[in-house]
């Protein structure tokens, strides 16, 4: 077995105290690897990268470690392993999977609970995530989530807790494995879809992608100056009727993305009728995420149109993803 260990810091790398009091990232790959029980340190190749609180981490500096995943395997790594802080793990591994061309296995994975605490899980979440980055039945399923002895799909896995070691879960489909016995065994084999480029830094800093985030009698006006919005609507697809000329109108623009604020299950597309409704905001040129989470839809507008798609292939790829 030959896995090669990106860490970019997190929870799971926490060990020392900063002088205003808490746990800050102070321990390199070679200190995790000795802490997880029966793990073979030669099996593993390890690159310290960045620490740094996952709330920091930005589409380049992801996008240069899939870069650098993707050297490890042309040289000859079986899988690649990326520990990182859970607060932005999600997005990521969808990133990381939305470009990911090879048949190896990328695997997230972090902390819950700190060194410093009892019962720190980050010697069983990053096991699990070698042995499934090393799993044959792990190769051609892009970028994993290994979490909590769980296999989740990065187009599926979604952060659901602020504290609970189980915080990861797919609630549309459920995890695509388990970690048992010293064993990643996968149930299932979710669809793949043909890797899209990754832009440059400059392409990606002059694409900016907000997402706006309904809540009930919210009076907050459209973002402006977008090269693309991401609408988190409520249900399965409406808005306040006050706020669809507005949308129209930026959606003859730019590509606006509809989404469900609920976080699972689809926006529709011809059930509900009159001014706000799925079907109103569709034919006013928005364009259905289907089931794809709203921070997802984000990653993947962003790419598209610091790729330069034309709307057309932007709504096809909404088609294919959502």
């Amino acid at each position: 077995m030959s896995v090669t260990l990106f860490t970019l810091g997190g929870t799971i790398s926490m060990a020392g105290q900063s002088e205003a009091g808490g746990v800050v990232a102070r321990l390199t790959g070679a200190d995790l690897t000795r802490a997880v029980p029966g793990l073979d340190a030669s099996e593993i190749e390890i690159r310290d990268t960045q620490k740094v609180p996952s709330a920091n981490l930005t589409f380049a500096q992801v996008l240069d470690v899939v870069a650098e995943a993707g050297e490890a395997v042309k040289a000859g790594a079986e899988g690649v392993v990326v520990t990182q802080g859970t607060d932005t793990l999600e997005e990521s591994a969808y990133l990381a999977d939305l470009v990911w061309p090879h048949s190896a296995p990328l695997v997230f994975t972090g902390a819950m609970r700190n060194p410093t605490l009892a019962g720190p899980d980050g010697p069983a979440n990053l096991l699990a995530a070698i042995r499934v980055a090393s799993a044959p039945a792990a190769r051609d399923l892009g970028a994993l989530v290994a979490f909590n002895d769980e296999v989740h799909a990065a187009r599926w896995v979604r952060k659901t807790h602020a504290t609970s070691t189980a915080t990861f879960g797919s609630p549309v489909t459920g995890p695509i494995g388990y970690f048992a016995e010293g064993e990643a065994r996968l149930l299932t084999r979710p669809l793949r879809h043909l890797p899209l480029s990754a832009p440059s830094p400059e392409a990606l800093a002059a694409t900016r992608v907000p997402v706006h985030q309904l809540v009930f009698d919210d009076e907050s006006p459209l973002p402006a100056g977008v090269a693309g919005l991401v609408m988190s609507a409520f249900g399965v697809g409406h808005v306040p009727a006050r706020l669809v000329p507005e949308l129209a109108g930026l959606a003859s623009a730019v590509p606006v993305v509809l989404c469900s604020r609920t976080g699972a299950g689809p926006v529709l597309t011809s059930t509900y009728g009159g001014p706000g409704s799925e079907q109103d905001l569709l034919e006013k040129g928005l364009i259905n995420a289907g089931l794809l989470h709203p921070y997802k839809a984000r990653i993947l507008l962003r790419l598209l149109l610091a790729n330069g798609a034309s709307r057309t292939a932007i709504r096809e790829a909404f088609a294919q993803h959502g």
